[in-house]
């Protein structure tokens, strides 16, 4: 065993198509992030608030004001860097910190794509995308190289096959595969569309994006792998993501899915793509045709990667499953739900009351959610358990600002899950303000009364 994975770490593969993938990738990020600002979502998601969702062990990432104009500038810079391969190190981490902590601001934003954007640029850090085709290439030798270990290629498909399979897994359940839940909810609102729109009210058509979406995202990345199926196994991905794209309002993630699928293509097809842009931009690929290859030095430090970037893996394998930990209804408590590639799966919407009572004189405060939250926050808020946690203790500091002495903060809370009645959601009899958020069950969520058989 130790033969065959010292064999596997001293193959070789070409460094293009790695470099390809730091070129899409860098400008897909770019106009991403110009796409963001040109809705004027800066000002409405990170300005506008005046109170911010943090994640749990984050709470120190505080909003900038209008300087998180400044701080999308610098991504959007470092991605443009990224992409070109100009001071590649330097830029490929600022872009990881300046892209993370925007995402970090405010968890009401929150988008497996963001998630797989961190975790990608992340382990960029690592690997030597700019070893060609790129402007550190070609201002010093010493960093260019034709081959570079094929375990740095490798490991990027590893992380696309986890987004898909683990995406498939997520709907091997019940409500998905046996009552066609949430799909028989969403489809029917695109009943407008030319030539399927007719059809987007049939029952056996939901039941039919169902099982063939299971099926295709448990299957796709093995047929990725598989040279002759490959080319029919993309022309999937591309119909899968557009068709998802016209039927649902998923922003980039369907593009970012479809290029960054390329990488599955063998190096001819990479260095065509690189030698078309050369010509293009009028420069000689030739350049970085050196025959050189990385030959890796098994000191400390590449021992040390090694071991950090397999933990990493091992981590990304393992946490989407954390949910085993907690004995209630997932898709109820959502505890475990976000980082586990759980693609658009369930459908949620909730009614939140809240009461603030002075601990002393009793007297009820009845909130109206809109002096504090935005529309979009009080949607997020009114069906997710550590939002509604959140925005009592909220609520507690503020009123406790006003001079209410210990105030009590309770809800009134009921959320309807895939189709089922609104059912109660949250024990009202708990103060809130005498709960915090861990790792823990929270004991104060109702039960489901239901069963959802599956992952």
């Amino acid at each position: 065993m130790k033969f065959n994975i010292y064999k596997y770490l001293n193959s070789y593969s070409e460094s293009a198509t790695l470099a390809f993938f730091r070129l899409a990738f860098g400008f897909m990020m770019f106009f991403s992030l110009i796409r963001f600002a040109s809705h004027n979502w800066i000002e409405d998601f990170y300005i506008k608030p005046q109170f911010h969702f943090t994640y749990y062990g984050f709470g120190w990432v505080k909003p900038m004001g209008n300087y998180i104009y400044l701080l999308f500038m610098i991504a959007c810079i470092t991605a443009l860097f990224v992409a070109m391969g100009y001071k590649y190190r330097i830029a490929i981490i600022t872009f990881f910190l300046s892209f993370t902590y925007i995402e970090l601001i405010d968890k009401t934003t929150y988008l497996n794509h963001y998630y797989f954007v961190s975790i990608i640029s992340f382990l960029l850090i690592f690997l030597p995308a700019n070893a060609s085709y790129s402007v550190d290439a070609f201002k010093n030798s010493k960093i260019a190289f034709q081959k570079i270990p094929k375990w740095n290629i490798d490991i990027l498909k590893l992380l696309l096959g986890i987004v898909y399979f683990y995406a498939g897994l997520a709907k091997l359940n019940s409500d998905w595969l046996l009552n066609s839940m949430p799909l028989k909810i969403w489809l029917p609102n695109n009943s407008e569309l030319p030539l399927i729109g007719s059809l987007l009210n049939e029952n056996w058509v939901h039941y039919a994006f169902s099982w063939t979406g299971m099926i295709y995202d448990l299957s796709i990345v093995f047929l990725l792998l598989y040279k002759r199926t490959r080319i029919y196994a993309f022309a999937l991905v591309i119909i899968f993501h557009v068709l998802t794209r016209i039927l649902f309002p998923i922003g980039v993630f369907p593009y970012i899915m479809i290029i960054s699928t390329l990488i599955f293509f063998d190096a001819d097809f990479h260095k065509k793509c690189l030698q078309y842009l050369s010509n293009l931009f009028r420069f000689s690929y030739t350049i970085f045709e050196n025959g050189k290859v990385k030959i890796q030095n098994y000191n400390a430090t590449y021992k040390l990667k090694l071991t950090f970037i397999s933990l990493f893996v091992v981590f990304q394998l393992l946490f989407p499953f954390r949910y085993f930990l907690y004995k209630d209804e997932l898709f109820w408590t959502e505890e475990g739900f976000r980082f586990s590639w759980r693609v658009m799966i369930m459908e949620k919407a909730g009614y939140t009351q809240f009461i603030v009572k002075d601990s002393i004189t009793k007297k009820e405060i009845r909130i109206n959610n809109s002096h504090f939250l935005t529309t979009f926050q009080e949607k997020q808020m009114s069906f997710q358990p550590d939002f509604i946690l959140e925005y009592a203790h909220y609520l507690c500091e503020y009123y406790k600002n006003q001079g209410i002495q210990n105030p009590e903060v309770y809800v009134e809370s009921y959320v309807a899950l895939n189709g089922r009645l609104s059912k109660k959601y949250i024990n009202p009899k708990i103060n809130l303000a005498n709960e915090y958020e861990s790792f823990q069950h929270k004991t104060w969520i109702l039960p489901f009364n239901d069963e959802i058989i599956g992952f």
